[in-house]
């Protein structure tokens, strides 16, 4: 029997990398806005009787480390196309393979927020009486993606992304860099989730911390083609673009900045020398030397 499944999982097992670091993503994206959304939607489907901003914090944080303990020992676990990219500029990650990771990321997004909407479809049928809207005293769209708040405007929402996504990128590659204290191995996906819950708490007034644009698009996505219409994506003066553009930037802007004035600044061990060349030293050596001799001998006499 143990012999039938390892020839099973051997001949189902994956010959490609890129297949397994694209199903890694894949899950890994799932995981975290299943947790993510899903604490938002017990919030507000229980109407803040079963959660409170705290616990939307807390989702996404233990969502975001979860995510990445599922999919880090295969692809790194990105979870988020901003993050991809940053790796991708500081060539971490192959060029190549950012689509695929960014499909992947969407992909896994999309299926998160419908399995939150299939796992709370009663609640969400009893909560709007099955009229599912963006707006409203019984709006539910911001379950899954991110609206901005009154008072703000678009270069203000744009402004937040690249802040707050340039902050999770720069952290990340504090947590990650060998060169930097870096974090005790199998503890990285901890601290990032700490990340989250920082500026979860100090940057989440303004649009909800998306910070992601898998994270955000996927769901919106979902939405759209779900009941909620083409509102998720007009609402707004069609602010759905910032939460995708602004963290793309933020992420390249982080790249830079932590290369530049962090990592660049590493003391870098000297490359080993072949063994060719520590012969040529010798044999240099050993001429300097004969050299010397002679030119000692030359003086005594």
């Amino acid at each position: 029997m143990i012999y039938y499944f390892e020839n099973l999982m051997r001949h189902c097992g994956l010959k490609y990398g890129i297949c397994k670091e694209f199903l890694a993503e894949f899950l890994g994206t799932f995981v975290l806005v299943l947790f993510g959304c899903g604490s938002v939607a017990q919030t507000v489907l229980s109407r803040n009787q079963l959660g409170e901003p705290l616990t939307v914090h807390i989702g996404f944080s233990v969502g975001l480390m979860m995510g990445v303990y599922v999919a880090g020992g295969v692809s790194g676990g990105h979870v988020n196309p901003a993050v991809s990219l940053a790796m991708v500029i500081l060539g971490k990650l192959k060029i190549w393979k950012f689509p695929i990771y960014v499909i992947a990321q969407f992909l896994g997004a999309f299926a998160g927020a419908a399995a939150v909407f299939g796992l709370y479809y009663d609640a969400f049928m009893d909560f709007t009486s099955g009229i599912l809207s963006v707006t409203g005293i019984n709006a539910t769209g911001h379950i899954f993606a991110s609206y901005p708040a009154r008072h703000l405007s678009i270069l203000g929402g744009f402004i937040d992304q690249v802040v707050g996504t340039g902050m999770l990128v720069l952290c990340i590659l504090a947590i990650i860099d060998g060169g930097n204290i870096g974090a005790p191995k199998g503890m990285e996906p901890l601290a990032i989730g700490l990340i989250i819950m920082a500026i979860g708490v100090s940057m989440g007034l303004n649009c909800g911390y998306p910070l992601n644009p898998a994270r955000d698009l996927g769901p919106r996505m979902f939405t759209a083609v779900a009941g909620w219409g083409f509102e998720v994506f007009s609402t707004a003066g069609y602010w759905w673009w910032i939460p995708v553009a602004g963290p793309m930037v933020g992420g390249v802007v982080a790249a830079v900045l932590y290369y530049l004035l962090i990592e660049m600044h590493h003391k870098r061990d000297a490359p080993e020398k072949s063994d060719d060349e520590e012969e040529e030293e010798d044999e240099d050596e050993d001429e300097d030397s004969s050299l010397k001799d002679k030119y000692e001998m030359i003086l005594m006499n």
